[in-house]
């Protein structure tokens, strides 16, 4: 089936002050170094203004490339890097930012999160106070975290002279993460979701399929919305040129209330990656 025309997606969220982010942007895990520049090229010829990379994806520099090749102004472009695991630490942490824009051929990051707590090398806290000090220089314009469970956030809370912008996290139909959400609403911490369509498992839901058949869109692009209208942050990840416009094109869509409730009770606590409780090896996520 043929999507339904839709507008293009322009939604912002404010992240923090004087900070917006495109609600919905490209991630770029798992695309290989020797391929990312073309994806991230043609993710920017399209309408994409939103990258997400981390240093552990060891394609930085091809995301780079692609944003000189591109010739967009700077500004136009929201670029979001991960610290990896085997760089925490106050000064290592400061290393590594460095590097990272070293990398991506960049002055300044949007956007830096700790990649993950690792809380087993008990090195997060003092990371914190690094990218604190990156955030006060205006080395990046917003600082943030990346699959904090609910008792690091409140440790960080109670510590922190700056707030995570961003907490990113696995969330998708089938892991959607109620509690969480709420904290992070409570705290002011925005959600960004990655692997938000499940890796394609909860694309084939019935009820994703029936509500797709209801819109006249497709499945990715139901839940797509449903994130959106969630107000989550969404960096669905693909190489495919129809499937970046695919994504993209969800600003025409607009789900009921009752579909969205139907889309929430498909909630089942299914993860899919590592539990951010144990996780701690450095090079991937």
């Amino acid at each position: 089936m043929s999507p339904a025309p839709a507008a293009p997606m322009t939604a912002s969220a404010l992240i923090a002050p004087g900070v917006e982010v495109p609600q919905l942007g490209l991630g770029v895990f798992q695309i290989d170094p020797d391929q990312v520049q073309p994806v991230v090229e043609t993710a920017l010829e399209v309408g994409y203004r939103h990258v997400d990379t981390a240093a552990a994806y060891n394609n930085e520099a091809g995301v780079g490339a692609a944003l000189r090749a591109a010739g967009l102004p700077r500004e136009e472009v929201f670029v979001t890097s991960k610290l990896r695991n085997g760089e925490q630490g106050y000064d290592a942490a400061l290393r590594a930012a460095a590097d990272t824009l070293d990398r991506l051929g960049l002055e300044q990051l949007d956007l830096y999160l700790i990649h993950w707590p690792n809380p087993a090398a008990g090195l997060w806290q003092e990371t914190w106070r690094a990218f604190e000090r990156l955030h006060a220089e205006g080395v990046v314009r917003a600082i943030g975290v990346s699959n904090f469970l609910p008792e690091h956030l409140r440790e960080l809370a109670a510590l922190a002279q700056v707030m995570p912008a961003v907490n990113q996290i696995e969330l998708h139909p089938s892991h959607a993460r109620a509690d969480l959400v709420a904290l992070q609403r409570e705290l002011g911490v925005a959600v960004e979701s990655y692997s938000p369509l499940g890796q394609g498992g909860d694309l084939e839901d019935p009820v994703i399929a029936a509500i797709a058949a209801e819109l006249g869109a497709t499945p990715a692009q139901v839940v797509l919305r449903w994130h959106i209208q969630h107000g989550y942050v969404v960096i669905p990840k693909t190489t495919s040129r129809d499937r970046l416009v695919e994504n993209l094109d969800v600003g025409g869509l607009s789900l009921a209330p009752e579909q969205m409730a139907r889309i929430d009770a498909l909630e089942r606590g299914h993860r899919i990656g590592n539990d951010p409780a144990t996780f701690a090896i450095s090079q991937i996520r």
